[in-house]
């Protein structure tokens, strides 16, 4: 039986045994939950990437050389400290990991389908070859994942996610901005994870962390395309344009301090603590962030830090409003909004710290 004062994420993870569970997991669209993207096409074929011509050349052979083909395949020991590992897991720590791994699996697919859709419906070769092999690593990624959440009995439909999800419109320069930040976060908290297990190989509790390194310079590397594409298009980086960096910046770092505060399991059992964890990826994004962005969210600012732990309380009381229901727990909801879109408002208004751009735009992944 479920239980009505349960939040509705919680009753989905506690009654997840099948594809059909998991898939209605992948499917939902929150405010933290991974979402699928359209845009619009035509403006994305007028894109002219000539202003980076060689950095551009020499990153398309990079892809082409393809040197992670042979990575995301099992080895022996994967099954078996799969054996040894899995009876391990407290239940707890079982849920927290699922919800990590449809977390994942659902944002790779994403990024799969977007990549493919857009190299479908354009005709700009720079766009579509690159587009081609982003989705290419994007659709190795998400079915390694799909294949841990197999071990559990747990795979996602993906071919039947990708009709029942909703899609959100981005115009292009929203694509860029966020997935852009999506690629580089990604790469921080794979790195991050990896650098932890490789120091700690005692608190390796999944096989799947062994494949990070190598998995995370793929995510690197799609965040140097758009960073290229962004910088061949100047104008995006300038102006009011500005302001939407602020808000992208602000918006990804406050969905994954929400988002990663609701597994504090998942963090101890690597023996990382949530908090430090991600002022670390905050961290190394901001350094890897001033290739393209001209301005950066000040992570190290009182107000930020207070202002992220006013969210992911308010986060909290709306959970238990939801879980409340009726008359009551939907005023308590109202509110909740009021006080997330104000303290959001406040971070947004804070000073920002401003630089130039580099010549040199490409980077490498060195953390």
């Amino acid at each position: 039986m479920i239980d009505s004062h349960q939040d509705p994420l919680d009753q989905l993870m506690a009654h997840l045994s099948t594809t059909e569970d998991a898939t209605a997991l992948a499917a939902r669209s929150t405010m933290l939950t991974p979402r699928f993207y359209t845009t619009d096409f035509k403006a994305m074929d007028r894109l002219d990437v000539s202003p980076v011509r060689a950095e551009w050349d020499t990153m398309m052979a990079e892809y082409e050389s393809d040197t992670n083909h042979d990575h995301f395949k099992r080895d022996d020991l994967f099954a078996e400290e799969l054996r040894t590992l899995m009876p391990q897991l407290s239940p707890e720590l079982r849920q927290e990991f699922l919800d990590f791994l449809i977390s994942s699996c659902t944002s790779e697919f994403s990024g799969c389908i977007l990549y493919n859709e857009i190299r479908k419906n354009v005709s700009n070769p720079d766009i579509k070859q690159l587009m081609a092999y982003m989705a290419r690593d994007e659709s190795r990624h998400a079915g390694f994942i799909n294949q841990s959440l197999k071990d559990f009995n747990l795979g996602i439909d993906l071919g039947n996610l990708k009709k029942v999800k909703a899609y959100t419109y981005f115009k292009p320069k929203y694509i860029f901005y966020a997935t852009y930040l999506s690629e580089k976060i990604g790469y921080a908290r794979y790195i991050t994870i990896f650098r932890q297990l490789q120091r700690h190989p005692d608190k390796r509790f999944h096989p799947i962390f062994r494949w990070f390194e190598r998995w995370c310079n793929d995510e690197f590397r799609h965040g140097e395309s758009f960073a290229l594409i962004m910088r061949a298009q100047p104008e995006l980086l300038r102006g009011a344009n500005k302001l939407w960096i602020r808000f992208f910046i602000l918006a990804v770092y406050a969905t994954m301090f929400v988002r990663d505060h609701t597994r504090p399991l998942l963090h101890e059992a690597m023996g990382l603590e949530s908090t430090t964890y991600d002022y670390e990826v905050f961290r190394i994004t901001s350094d890897i962030c001033r290739q393209v962005f001209p301005v950066e969210i000040d992570i190290d600012n009182p107000v930020f830090r207070r202002g992220l732990e006013s969210l992911l309380q308010t986060s909290l009381a709306a959970d238990r409003a939801r879980a409340r229901g009726g008359m009551v727990g939907r005023l308590q909801l109202a509110g909740c909004a009021v006080r997330a879109a104000f303290t959001f408002g406040r971070l947004f208004l804070q000073p920002v710290i401003r630089h130039e751009l580099p010549s040199e735009i490409r980077m490498q992944p060195v953390w």
